[in-house]
C-alpha cells in the first residue's frame, strides 16, 4: 500500500541586522547586546519559538552557511485541504513571524520581550506534497524606520514532500490488538500484537519461532536492564511481540528494568526509571535496536520523562534520539524529530543495519547506507485512565522492510504501556496487567 502524503514546512536560518543609524537611544539596550527571539504562527497549528541570532554587518549572510532549523509545521493531506478551503474565501495562506528583543517567557503576566516588527510570508502550498518548494530566501525590512535605516531579518522558508506509512492499532497494546495501515480512507491489517509476561527469571527471551540463541549471546539482556527482585512496589515483565499476518514475529518491547516506586513514595522516580528494550528478529535470535527509559515527572501536572536511545551494532553506548515529557492525563505525541528542537541538536545518527530477515515489502528505505535525518516517526497515545489505540507515522525514507516499520510500531507500544506502568502504585490497574489478578500493581 503507498504512503500518506505529507508536507514539512520548514523554517530556519534566521537572523538580524541593526544597522548603527538605527541604533536606539543609550537608555534602550540595542539588540546586538542583548538576546532577540521571534514567534512563528501558521494558522490552525501550534505557535513555535526560534531564537533569532545577530548578524555584524560584516559577517557573511545566513544563505551562506549551513542550514539551520529554528521551527518546523507537519502538514498531513486534510491539512492542506483545510488550509486550502481557508484560503478560497479569505486572504491568501501566510506564515506570519513576530521578532522580539530581550528574553523569552514572561513577568507578572506580561510579555518580557519588546516587539521589534513583524514579518509576513505568503504560502502556495498547491503541489507541494510531490515537489519541494522555497517561499524565501533573505533580507526582509523589519521595524517603523525608513528602508534605509530600518532592521533586517534573514529567513529561509521552504516545503517539500514527506510521505509517510501510518499505522492504527485497533485496541489497547495490552489486549493483543491488531495493526492496521491507514491510507486515506482505506485501512488494512498488517501486523498483529501478543501482550504477554515475560518470565524474570528468563534471561534469554525470545519467541517460539526463534530458535535458540548461542551461549555467547545470553547475557544481552542483562547488560541492558537489571532483573531487580524487589519486595514491595513494582512492575515487571511487560512483553508485546509484533507479528507479520504469516505469524512470524517481527519486532518486540521487552521491559528490562521494573518500574519500582521509589523509597517512601508511590511513584517511579527520574533517578530510577523502569526501561524497554525494542528488538529486532536476526540469525535467529532478538538483536537490540534501540532502548526506552520512562519515569514519572513531578510538576504542577504529572507528566510521563522519557528518553529514547538507538544501540548501533558498531556502537559501545546509545545514541539518544529523542528526550521529553508527555502529560499523563491529556496524553500526546511521543516524537523522534531530527530536525527543529531535536534532542541531538539536529545532527544526524547512524541508523541500524537492515535486518537480516527483511521482507523488502516496503521498498522505500535507504538502510544500512542512509542517515537518520529529518522526522523520523511520531506516535499519539491517550492519558491516564482513557482507552488508547495509539497512532504512528513513520517516514518513508526510514522503512525499507516490514520489520522497519515493526520495530517503531513496537516502540509506540512500550510507549503507551509506560503510561500504565507510571501510574501512582495507589491506582488500580486493569487485569490484562495485572499478573496472577494482582490489581494493585
Amino acid at each position: 500500500m503507498d504512503p500518506c502524503p505529507f508536507v514539512r514546512l520548514t523554517v530556519g536560518n534566521l537572523g538580524l541586522k541593526i544597522p548603527v543609524a538605527a541604533k536606539p537611544a543609550r537608555s534602550v539596550v540595542h539588540p546586538s547586546s542583548s538576546p532577540c527571539f521571534c514567534k512563528i504562527k501558521l494558522k490552525g497549528f501550534p505557535v513555535q519559538t526560534g531564537v533569532v541570532p545577530f548578524v555584524p554587518p560584516e559577517n557573511p549572510s545566513p544563505e551562506n552557511q549551513v542550514q539551520t532549523v529554528a521551527a518546523t509545521f507537519h502538514l498531513s493531506k486534510p491539512d492542506l485541504e483545510k488550509l486550502a478551503s481557508k484560503s478560497m474565501f479569505a486572504a491568501k495562506i501566510c506564515l506570519k513571524i513576530s521578532i522580539y528583543t530581550g528574553r523569552r517567557g514572561t513577568t507578572c503576566g506580561v510579555n518580557s520581550g519588546k516587539l521589534l516588527g513583524k514579518v509576513s510570508v505568503p504560502l502556495d502550498l498547491a503541489g507541494t506534497e510531490l515537489k519541494a518548494s522555497v517561499f524565501h530566501n533573505g533580507w526582509i525590512c523589519v521595524g517603523k524606520d525608513t528602508k534605509r535605516s530600518s532592521a533586517q531579518f534573514h529567513l529561509y522558508v521552504k516545503a517539500e514532500p514527506d510521505p509517510r506509512f501510518v499505522f492504527q492499532f485497533d485496541g489497547e497494546p495490552e489486549c493483543s490488538p491488531q495493526v492496521f495501515q491507514i491510507q486515506g480512507n482505506i485501512k488494512q491489517p498488517v501486523f498483529t500484537c501478543k501482550f504477554s509476561f515475560r518470565n524474570t527469571g528468563d534471561r534469554n527471551h525470545r519467541s517460539r519461532a526463534l530458535q535458540s540463541e548461542p551461549s555467547s549471546a545470553r547475557s544481552w539482556l542483562s547488560s541492558f536492564g537489571s532483573e531487580r527482585e524487589r519486595p514491595g512496589k513494582e512492575r515487571k515483565g511487560w512483553s508485546i511481540t509484533v507479528h507479520d499476518l504469516s505469524g512470524s514475529p517481527v519486532a518486540a518491547a521487552s521491559m528490562v528494568t521494573p518500574f519500582v516506586a521509589s523509597p517512601g513514595s508511590d511513584r517511579v522516580s527520574r533517578s530510577n526509571p523502569g526501561s524497554w528494550l525494542i528488538l529486532r528478529p536476526g540469525d535467529d535470535i532478538w538483536k537490540p535496536w534501540g532502548r526506552l527509559e520512562a519515569w514519572r515527572e513531578r510538576g504542577a501536572s504529572d507528566g510521563l520523562g522519557y528518553r529514547f536511545e538507538l544501540i548501533p551494532d558498531s556502537a559501545a553506548a546509545g545514541i539518544v534520539l529523542a528526550e521529553s515529557t508527555l502529560s499523563l492525563s491529556k496524553g500526546g505525541k511521543f516524537c523522534i524529530d531530527l530536525g527543529a528542537n531535536s534532542g541531538n541538536g539536529g545532527k544526524a545518527t547512524p541508523s541500524p543495519a537492515c535486518s537480516p530477515r527483511s521482507s523488502g515489502d516496503y521498498g522505500y528505505g535507504l538502510w544500512p547506507y542512509c542517515m537518520y535525518r529529518g522526522f523520523v516517526m511520531s506516535a499519539v497515545v491517550e492519558g491516564e485512565g482513557k482507552c488508547s489505540k495509539p497512532s504512528v507515522e513513520v517516514s518513508v525514507q526510514h522503512v525499507n522492510c516490514t520489520e522497519d516499520a515493526a520495530a517503531f510500531v513496537a516502540l509506540a507500544a512500550a510507549i503507551d504501556l509506560s503510561m500504565d506502568a507510571c501510574r501512582l502504585f495507589s491506582q488500580r490497574l486493569r487485569k490484562e496487567l495485572c499478573p496472577n489478578q494482582d490489581l494493585l500493581g
